[in-house]
């Protein structure tokens, strides 16, 4: 009950409130990649991670590969946005069916450091996607799941399962499940104090005199 209700409170935030927070607890290295970004910028993402890794083998036959790519929809669990770091740059690590699948089965949505496909269709679909570039070429063949649920790494950030996540037309942060519940609390303070000040500067206060008086701007 506490997790749906610290995803319901950080999918109100949006992901500049939510950096300028960590940063100002010190820690500065909580965003993902630029070239990651929303297949759809209107869409919003935020949930607990699951996280999946794999790599390229083009030994590999058809049933193989997806066998193990069928795994990790099999045990993606229900309410969780899966992350994934594919260690590849040249295939597209999700799809139309995929994306289907995830969604009838409860998944808020996927963010790979890697590629998509059925971009067209995903949209329609209204699945929220996280990627680096749209190709179609997939995973038949050529690439497999190596570990689910394990720590992965994209960019310089460490990413452990139980994490939590915000995406938006901004970009992507990530909230480690240890500070979770105070980032998103203290988060819920700033935006409120951002408004305070809005309303200062939209009635005629000086803006420095407006960010004296808030220390937020």
């Amino acid at each position: 009950m506490q997790k749906n209700n610290l995803v319901q409170r950080l999918e109100k935030c949006y992901t500049g409130a939510v950096y300028d927070v960590l940063r100002e607890r010190g820690n500065k290295n909580s965003i993902l990649p630029h070239e990651i970004k929303s297949i759809d910028p209107s869409k919003k993402l935020a949930g607990e991670i699951w996280t999946c890794s794999g790599e390229i083998d083009e030994t590999l036959d058809k049933d193989t590969t997806m066998l193990s790519w069928t795994e990790m929809l099999s045990k993606a669990p229900s309410g969780s946005v899966i992350m994934c770091q594919p260690n590849d740059g040249t295939i597209a690590h999700m799809g139309e069916l995929s994306a289907e699948t995830l969604k009838y089965r409860g998944v808020k949505g996927y963010i790979v450091d890697g590629g998509c496909r059925d971009v067209d269709f995903i949209l329609n679909l209204g699945f929220p996607v996280f990627c680096k570039y749209f190709t179609p070429s997939d995973v038949v063949c050529r690439w497999k799941i190596t570990s689910l649920g394990e720590p992965i790494k994209i960019g310089d950030l460490i990413i452990n399962s139980g994490d939590y996540v915000l995406g938006d037309i901004d970009g992507v942060v990530v909230i480690p499940k240890e500070i979770a519940l105070e980032v998103i609390s203290e988060t819920e303070d700033y935006i409120n104090t951002e408004s305070a000040l809005r309303k200062d500067i939209l009635s005629g206060v000086d803006p420095q005199e407006a960010y004296l008086k808030y220390r937020v701007f």
